[in-house]
């Protein structure tokens, strides 16, 4: 797996089970997989000498990150590298604008959008949709980075400006009025076989996802079932082989837009290592492998999952404290750490909590949300939001 970071760290806790062992390309011998693997080179995803040492004598190569360079994937292909997803699929995660085009030409339902070469080209997009507007980095952006929200033309002028000044391919879209956001996760084997997790609701602040619930409340079985097939149809036409996620933007007219891919374990899948009968990071590499692929279904009505976030001041309680107190007042709560250094905003674990109550029941949905929220809250800063004392 090209990259140390948790999904790799996940991943290799799910190869154990299988029999495997997971060779970690790590920048940093204390990169969060690179702690728990006995398997591990140091090394650079953009090196191909270090790609080729990773890759020498394993059954797959896949990734923690869609980072790498086509074109050093496609070297190793012709190889004879086993890459999976391969490089023509991986593509469309790295690439917004690739991406937008091929999904247009299939007919997924996605915003209206622009290439911009200069400034000019959001003045003349702005002309057609009359609306606000999103400008985005095509390469390189993840939770949230490399996405700005224009209050007006010329501040999305100057944001496109920016990009482009620092040698960024930058496109345009429409900002699509939307009544919350989903994420369609699936697992494609390389001959087809196809799984389908229920859809989940995302929740985001500043760009970064803080909170999945799964399935999403209140969706119609006929909208999940099309965003599941929708996601299916994209895993097959792109030749994607591995775990696929489909972020959706629900409208606040009920219909369904793409607006983001990614071909690997994702943050709107980390419910499945408890709320599933097959974790997002077993599946994958069933499907890496080829095995046969899992079965997907929940195994409560409701998971809920909170992401751990670092604060912005890091408390001076350590985290084994942190953890000591949280299962002293929560014993249920499923605490998953990635072993990285704190600091502001960054994701270094999540926990999940497993409602055993109707999926319906919007009150004791609500508080297991509640619960959720103040377990990731004390975890990242030793703080009790609602004010419980343990001592009390």
């Amino acid at each position: 797996m090209v990259g140390g970071g948790q999904l790799a760290r996940m991943t290799h806790q799910a190869a154990i089970a299988l029999g495997q062992t997971l060779r970690v390309l790590a920048a940093n011998a204390d990169d969060p997989a690179a702690q728990v693997s006995p398997d591990v080179v140091i090394g650079s995803h953009t090196n191909l000498d270090d790609l080729r040492r990773v890759a020498a004598g394993a059954d797959a190569l896949t990734f923690d990150h869609e980072h790498v360079p086509v074109e050093l994937l496609e070297k190793l292909v012709a190889e004879g590298v086993n890459v999976a997803p391969p490089p023509q699929a991986l593509v469309h995660a790295q690439d917004k604008l690739v991406m937008r085009r091929r999904l247009e030409a299939l007919g997924a339902p996605v915003p209206r959008y622009a290439a911009v070469i200069a400034p000019d080209d959001v003045d003349a997009f702005a002309r057609r949709v009359e609306g606000s507007l999103a400008v985005k980095a095509a390469r390189g952006g993840y939770d949230g980075r490399g996405v700005r929200m224009a209050d007006d033309l010329v501040q999305a002028r100057e944001i496109a400006a920016g990009f482009l000044g620092s040698g960024v391919p930058v496109l345009v879209e429409e900002r699509v009025a939307i009544r919350r956001e989903l994420s369609a996760l699936v697992a494609r084997s390389p001959f087809g076989q196809g799984a389908a997790w229920p859809v989940v609701e995302t929740v985001q602040r500043e760009g970064i996802c803080v909170e999945v619930i799964a399935p999403a409340p209140e969706v119609p079985d006929h909208v999940g079932a099309g965003a599941q097939q929708l996601a299916l149809q994209l895993a097959g036409e792109l030749g994607v082989v591995g775990v696929l996620a489909v972020e959706l933007f629900e409208t606040v007219d009920g219909d369904l837009m793409v607006n983001e891919l990614a071909m690997r374990p994702h943050n709107s899948g980390h419910w499945t290592m408890d709320g599933a009968r097959t974790s997002q990071f077993e599946q994958h590499l069933r499907a890496v492998l080829d095995y046969p692929l899992g079965d997907t279904d929940a195994t409560v009505p409701v998971t809920v999952m909170a992401n751990v976030l670092g604060a912005a001041q890091t408390p001076t309680m350590t985290v084994d404290e942190r953890l000591h107190h949280l299962f002293a007042r929560m014993p249920e709560a499923r605490v998953h750490l990635y072993g990285k250094g704190e600091r502001p905003g960054r994701k270094i674990g999540h926990v999940n909590f497993l409602g055993h109550f109707p999926a319906e029941d919007r009150e004791q949905l609500a508080k297991l949300r509640e619960r959720a929220a103040l377990a990731a809250h004390w975890l990242s800063h030793g703080q009790w939001t609602d004010g419980w004392d343990p001592h009390g």
